[in-house]
């Protein structure tokens, strides 16, 4: 526990300089002393010597004196007024520094080079001291020194304190403050020569509201079985695949995920398409994600085809769908418009094929072209680890012919390619433009969403990867700068109320209430504590890809709850359950979500061991379902009041018991039943005036435990100052507990 002085100095900087002093005023002291004996003994040493000449003067005949008028006395005489001179000097203070003394400290000062958000560590290594040194500085300042760590980034104001108390000159490095860094990214490449390029197959998403067929359409023409393996029927994952038609011609399309949950997923699918197939069910109508999908279209400028789904179905009804996508501007060439609508049915094949030709058509039309050579640009699509062959991404290639060994970077990650194979699993050799193919290589796992693009070697590859990492760490420099900026300026408006608050107060007793704020504050942040850890969820998410933990963390975004419970996300990746999972729940006393993920048995155990709770779920909205539980079961329970019985007072006065007077109501029961084990309530003008129990209950002169409807009784309350009034409710009642349900709604 560290006490100040009444002046408000840390009691062993105050120590020392009282030492200091000591020492200083001692060694004056000395000095003066030393001075005055030299000064009396060259004194004495005169006189002495001037007698003695003197003397000899009168027994000789021509006097010396004479001949040498006072040569040696006036030579003592020089020592004499010089130690004079000194003994004056040190008796009245009047001693002045030599010149040099003045210019000399100006000269001398040390010279420090320091930057903003500096660490303690990092400027007490630039002076040159120890880190001790650094907090001595910053003594009787805003910040609070108990909490300041090695590491902790210091202000600009605390730097020139520090340097201006270790007398020391302030330099600001403009290697860290103002050099712009050389920019070392990779870049696309410039637009190619139209005559260099060369026709490409259309990319086209399959866009709709959740159910309505969209892979089944797409499993009809690939003539697989997709959806039919697929968790809940519901595709939960983007899809690339490339489809030859009878024609010749070949379609890359996109499947992308109709649930609510996978709106990112939609967006991203739009982005790297050049057409979108709007799914829209003939039953059903236009939707909500079907409204969205327009929406991404939209912004990503892309044209559309509409395929009018289940046409086979009794309650088909197509000429709906085009009116009501009418209202959202998307008009069909029935209704005077460009969009081709095509009348399908994925479950029967009817029409399909005129669907590919509306699409082939339009991609002619647009006249898509792509440059096969040079370095290869592309659109990652899907990321995800595999336990064999490491992370592993889907992606669509745009630009250039993508070979085995080729150098590429994303996001910040780069890959040397070991590995391709299309979307059926076999290995090919080289991707062009439009061809949606699997890679493996990445050192790590790069984002979904993320652009593709090739460097000429490794070593530039790492250059990239690095430039980027460091601008990123620039930013978050940059944004904790100013929280620290934030918090600096709290804690002196802080200080400022402090020195206001016990300004008057001398250091004893400032100290001692001190001590008492901290104890306050010691068991109050206790009980925050308490009561923030049993009203707080701490989850971990870990999905099978990229594009599954961003949706997951996507929905935890629109969490607005956190007033009745706090959602925290201590951490989230790819990949199956691991260990390292384990100990991150334990130690936040958290929940493992995975989402079409898998657990070892050994994981399984020593979760078991450690009281960590696993949920697996291969089906999303399963998966939020259960995180709302969770939720709701962390809120505390609704207390709800069930009305037992109803009685009016008729009359009121008081009986003595030894010496106080108890006021007592005499009441006839008007509804239900008073049962004295209940609850009451004392309700005047249809306000509450008292809550809690009975001391007695009486029918005449009989203690009872119930009172029925029509019988008259005398009651009195727990609450002895509580006066009744004539016309006034008894209210007879019970408590229920019912489990509060989380008002959080993901929108699904």
């Amino acid at each position: 526990m560290v006490y100040l002085t009444a002046a408000g100095v840390h009691p062993r900087f105050f120590c020392c300089q009282v030492r200091r002093n000591m020492n200083q005023k001692l060694q004056k002291l000395e000095n003066l002393l030393r001075f005055r004996v030299i000064y009396r003994q060259l004194h004495s040493l005169d006189q002495k010597r001037i007698l003695a000449q003197w003397k000899h003067g009168f027994s000789s005949a021509s006097p010396a004196w004479a001949a040498q008028p006072y040569t040696w006395p006036w030579q003592t005489d020089v020592f004499l007024r010089a130690a004079l001179s000194q003994y004056r000097l040190l008796v009245t203070k009047k001693e002045k520094r030599p010149w040099k003394s003045q210019v000399s400290p100006t000269k001398s000062k040390k010279e420090v080079e320091v930057w903003f958000g500096m660490t303690a560590k990092e400027l007490a290594r630039a002076m040159g001291r120890d880190i001790d040194c650094v907090y001595e500085g910053l003594l009787n300042t805003a910040i609070d020194i108990d909490s300041l760590e090695a590491d902790s980034h210091l202000d600009e104001v605390c730097i020139k304190e520090v340097i201006k108390k270790a007398g020391m000159k302030l330099k600001w490095s403009k290697l860290k403050q103002d050099k712009v860094r050389e920019n070392r990214d990779a870049v696309k490449r410039p637009q190619a020569d139209p005559a260099l390029l060369i026709p490409r197959s259309p990319v086209v998403t399959i866009m709709g509201h959740v159910d309505h067929g969209k892979t089944t359409l797409l499993d009809k023409l690939r003539k697989t079985q997709v959806a039919a393996m697929e968790a809940g029927g519901i595709t939960q994952h983007i899809g690339a695949f490339l489809v030859s038609l009878p024609s010749g011609e070949k379609i890359t399309f996109l499947d992308t995920p109709g649930h609510a949950a996978f709106s990112s997923m939609r967006a991203r699918g739009a982005q790297v398409t050049d057409i979108v197939v709007l799914v829209v069910a003939a039953d059903d109508g236009v939707m909500k994600q079907t409204i969205e999908s327009i929406q991404h279209a939209r912004d990503a400028q892309v044209p559309i085809v509409v395929a009018i789904n289940k046409c086979d179905k009794a309650k088909a009804d197509p000429e709906k769908v085009k009116k009501e996508l009418l209202v959202y501007d998307v008009v069909c060439e029935e209704y005077g418009g460009d969009v081709q609508a095509v009348l399908v049915s994925a479950l029967t094949g009817e029409n399909l094929m005129a669907l590919a030709e509306a699409t082939i058509a339009l991609a002619e039309m647009l006249e898509l072209k792509a440059d096969p050579s040079g370095p290869v640009e592309g659109t990652i699509i899907e990321s995800f680890t595999d336990k064999g062959r490491g992370p592993v991404t889907t992606a669509i290639i745009q630009r250039g012919t993508l070979r085995k060994g080729s150098v590429l970077v994303a996001g910040k990650s780069w890959a040397k390619v070991r590995l391709m194979f299309d979307e059926n699993g076999k290995t090919v050799s080289e991707a062009y433009p439009s061809m949606p193919v699997g890679i493996i290589g990445w050192r790590d796992l790069p984002s979904a969403g993320d652009e593709i693009l090739e460097v000429e070697s490794e070593a530039r590859a790492r250059e990239v990867i690095d430039w980027r990492k460091c601008e990123q760490e620039q930013e978050k420099s940059k944004d904790d700068l100013k929280i620290i900026e934030e918090k600096r300026k709290e804690h002196q408006e802080a200080h400022r109320k402090s020195r206001e608050k016990y300004g008057t107060l001398v250091w004893k007793e400032r100290s001692f209430m001190k001590y008492l704020e901290r104890k306050e504050q010691k068991s109050l942040r206790l009980k925050e504590k308490a009561e923030r850890d049993s009203n707080t969820l701490p989850v971990i998410i870990k999905g099978d890809v990229d594009g599954s933990v961003e949706a997951i963390l996507d929905i935890l975004e629109t969490y607005d709850a956190s007033h009745e419970c706090e959602l925290e996300l201590v951490h989230f990746g790819v990949g199956d359950i691991s260990e390292n999972d384990i100990t991150f729940a334990e130690t936040f006393d958290g929940i493992i979500y995975g989402f079409n993920v898998n657990v070892s048995n050994v994981i399984q155990q020593s979760a078991a061991k450690k009281g960590v709770k696993i949920k697996l779920h291969k089906i999303i909205y399963r998966l939020i379902e259960d995180l709302q539980g969770e939720l709701s079961n962390r809120i505390p329970c609704i207390v709800e009041e069930h009305p037992v019985g109803e009685a009016s007072v008729l009359a009121t006065f008081s009986v003595t018991e030894g010496k106080k007077k108890i006021p007592v109501a005499g009441c006839r029961v008007q509804k239900g039943q008073l049962e004295k084990q209940k609850k009451f309530k004392l309700m005047r003008n249809g306000h509450v005036i008292w809550k809690g129990s009975l001391t007695s209950l009486k029918h005449h002169k009989d203690d009872i435990s119930v009172i029925k409807t029509g019988m008259e009784c005398g009651l009195s309350l727990d609450e002895e100052k509580i006066e009744f009034k004539v016309g006034d409710e008894i209210v007879c009642y019970e408590e229920k507990h019912i489990l509060a349900k989380t008002s959080w709604d993901p929108g699904f």
